[in-house]
């Protein structure tokens, strides 16, 4: 009989379109699926994952491949699937219940749950065969639909019960009091003990970059001057880039390079191969701040790097950013199975047959490469004669041992590079999740910007505005002022969330400091009024998740916590505070006050849980600081003066352009723009006052201050 698609064939996301093929009777999440579980009188099986997910590759192949356990779940069941990216409001809404009642979660995500959506069970990747003190998935199906037949009224009590506690614990709680120094200083003592003074990074294995955690060690450091503070973040990222973390196979205008989503060990050394474009927006916004902070060359070719690996292959015809890259590709032996890492991974026989006999030697001590292969760490047997490359030696250190320049070292380093990229490339690539989602896409609109005054790169802010554009005029209305969040293969679809509306007004006010055009600001801005329609709660202060009005999830859930994607509710306060300082409107600063002052119970609980929060809080707790630039738009001479600016990492200060045309919008500056005459010039303004013009770049670099503890 010929294999036939489920009706998932019809959906656009990647991660659905790869179970289209599966026996199980799989529906999207919504309407449909919840009338049949209602008429039919079965409960709904949830899955969640995402298409780069490697356990979720295995559970699909495992059990929802299997013609028996599809035959199972179609009989007892209502089997929903559910791309966590496109929905990432019902995903948090029931990984929450996943997570307390088994104290662990993760993807694929697997709950059970009533006909009107309240769950019962849960767990997150369930084996084909009883392993690791996890029951089969099986077991699971054969265990709860029994339990549904013979004892449905305790189940359903059971479910009524927990999505109270669900529900009493989504709603909003009354500010504790605010949020103050002793929240910063407690979040610093949190990170200081986690740190790992030998390697970088907080806690054990495994390892996850948290940007959130590095902005706010650098914006503390910058606020008190603690040395401590700005150490572990420089030391974190140079550990990150010298990482098998980091992809050292970046060749400039031909792709490459990038970071992987995080660390199995606490070396940074054996990678989950995956790349996201959210870690890859916010690491280069880190590696950004570093170089600011420091002055180090490494932190800006690294974010340079990553600059190159998202234009190169991460970016769509129309200028708009994909999502991600799976962990796992064919295997290159000819295998025919899909290995996690087979992309990256290299046996020491190969290296030599690419190189010659002098570059395969000093690659070899460069990258740690070893006959055995070189991973510390190897659970499921997957790198046995493999080799991840890392930096195991500096230049420095290779010229010493090998008697050559530093110059000759790296000269044969990039050719060895090539070489091995070129080869590598001929290889089967991981598969791309092609969706465009607005939240990671303003996010690196926003990394971009910045990145393009930091470098002085002109093509990095022509590639920002391309895909700002691309966002405004395909996933915006502007006439509702409503956002879409996700774009794949034509189709714009899926009620804007909150983060999609924080992530993008960030990178547009970020557009607007880097270009000086008034049109981001004023897109910013409309999209800002927006958000606060839709999603703030007036009583609380605080942004849901969900807009009001979107009925896609059970519970609108509140945003808590700058983990790998930042809070919302973070991002909008600093959104906010911007907005408050470039217009000079004081309910844009009510705003970002109110919901820093929401999260005090929760900083209370658990200070480093929001250390995005804390930056804005500590923007916040002073008038607002401006440097108003003013002369005209494309005088090397101003940008030569804004590119001074920004060799500081300064995050309390706001950059305007002085235009004499925008008095309804920025009236502070217009009034600069029209009284100033002369060579462009930098005004630093603080609390309504501004400092006499400054019209030299060593002046201003004086007042702004040499560069944090150079």
């Amino acid at each position: 009989m010929e294999k036939q698609p489920n009706r998932l064939i019809h959906e656009k996301s990647p991660y659905l379109l790869q179970h289209a093929w599966n026996p199980v009777d799989w529906h999207p999440w919504g309407e449909e699926a919840f009338r049949k579980a209602r008429e039919s009188g079965r409960p709904i099986f949830l899955s969640a994952g995402y298409s780069t997910c490697h356990w979720c590759h295995v559970m699909e192949h495992e059990s929802f491949e299997d013609a028996g356990i599809a035959a199972l779940l179609n009989r007892h069941f209502v089997p929903v699937k559910l791309d966590r990216e496109e929905h990432p409001d019902v995903d948090h809404l029931y990984m929450l219940f996943v997570q307390a009642t088994t104290g662990r979660g993760g993807w694929p995500m697997s709950v059970w749950m009533t006909p009107d959506l309240k769950p019962f069970f849960g767990g997150s990747y369930f084996p084909d065969t009883e392993r690791w003190g996890v029951p089969s998935f099986r077991s699971v199906l054969e265990l709860l639909a029994d339990l549904w037949e013979r004892d449905r009224p305790r189940l359903l009590a059971s479910a009524g019960s927990i999505m109270d506690q669900l529900a009493d614990f989504a709603r909003p709680q009354p500010a504790a009091g605010e949020v103050t120094d002793k929240h910063a200083s407690a979040c610093l003592a949190a990170l200081e003990r986690g740190f790992d003074a030998e390697w970088g990074g907080f806690g054990g294995e495994p390892k996850f970059p948290r940007p959130a955690v590095l902005s706010f060690l650098f914006s503390h450091a910058s606020a008190t001057g603690n040395r401590h503070a700005l150490d572990m973040a420089l030391f974190t990222l140079r550990k990150m880039a010298e990482g098998g973390i980091h992809d050292q196979l970046g060749i400039a205008g031909l792709g490459g390079g990038g970071f992987a989503r995080y660390s199995t060990d606490r070396f940074w050394r054996v990678p989950h191969f995956e790349k996201m474009l959210y870690d890859n927006a916010q690491l280069a916004a880190s590696y950004l701040e570093a170089y600011q902070a420091s002055g180090e060359e490494l932190f800006a070719d690294t974010a340079r790097d990553i600059f190159n690996y998202v234009l190169c292959d991460m970016t769509s015809p129309e200028g708009a950013f994909w999502s991600a890259e799976d962990a796992d590709s064919l295997d290159t032996g000819g295998s025919g199975e899909k290995r996690e890492g087979a992309f990256y991974l290299w046996t020491e026989r190969e290296i030599a047959g690419l190189l010659d006999a002098d570059e395969a030697a000093l690659f070899g001590a460069a990258c740690g490469i070893r006959r055995e292969g070189n991973a510390p760490s190897d659970p499921h047997g997957e790198f046995t004669g493999k080799n991840i490359l890392f930096r195991a030696e500096s230049d420095d250190e290779l010229a010493e041992a090998f008697g050559i320049p530093v110059e000759t070292i790296r000269q044969r380093l990039d050719n060895a590079r090539k070489k091995l990229f070129e080869a590598r490339k001929k290889r089967p690539r991981p598969g791309l999740d092609d969706k465009i989602l607005t939240s990671w896409n303003g996010l690196m609109i926003s990394a971009l910007a910045k990145g393009s005054l930091v470098l002085g790169d002109q093509k990095l802010l022509e590639a920002a505005k391309r895909a700002a554009r691309f966002i405004l005029d395909t996933l915006y209305d502007s006439e509702s002022g409503h956002l879409l969040r996700r774009y794949r293969d034509g189709e714009a679809a899926i009620e804007g969330k909150a983060a999609d509306y924080a992530c993008l007004i960030l990178g547009l006010l970020d557009l607007y400091s880097a270009s000086f055009e008034e049109g981001w600001l004023r897109a910013a801005i409309r999209l800002a009024e927006t958000q606060i329609e839709r999603f703030f709660d007036e009583e609380a202060g605080v942004f849901y998740s969900t807009a009001a009005d979107d009925t896609s999830v059970p519970l609108r859930m509140i945003e808590d916590n700058d983990s790998a994607e930042p809070s919302a509710n973070s991002v909008s306060a600093l959104n906010y505070l911007r907005l408050a300082a470039i217009t000079g409107g004081d309910e844009w600063r009510t705003v970002a006050r109110r919901t820093i002052r929401h999260f005090s119970h929760a900083l209370d609980a658990n200070p480093s849980a929001l250390p995005l929060l804390l930056v804005a809080r500590q923007i916040a707790s002073a008038p607002p600081a401006q440097i108003i630039f003013a002369g005209k738009r494309g005088d090397p001479a101003l940008a030569k003066l804004v590119a001074t600016a920004f060799r500081h990492n300064r995050p309390e200060l706001t950059v305007i352009y002085a235009d004499e045309t925008c008095e309804e919008l920025l009236p502070e500056a217009a009034a600069i723009g029209r009284m100033h005459k002369g060579e462009p010039a930098a005004y630093l303004c603080a609390g309504g006052s501004c400092q006499p013009a400054i019209r030299d770049q060593e002046s201003l670099d004086a007042a702004l201050g040499s560069p944090a503890f150079g």
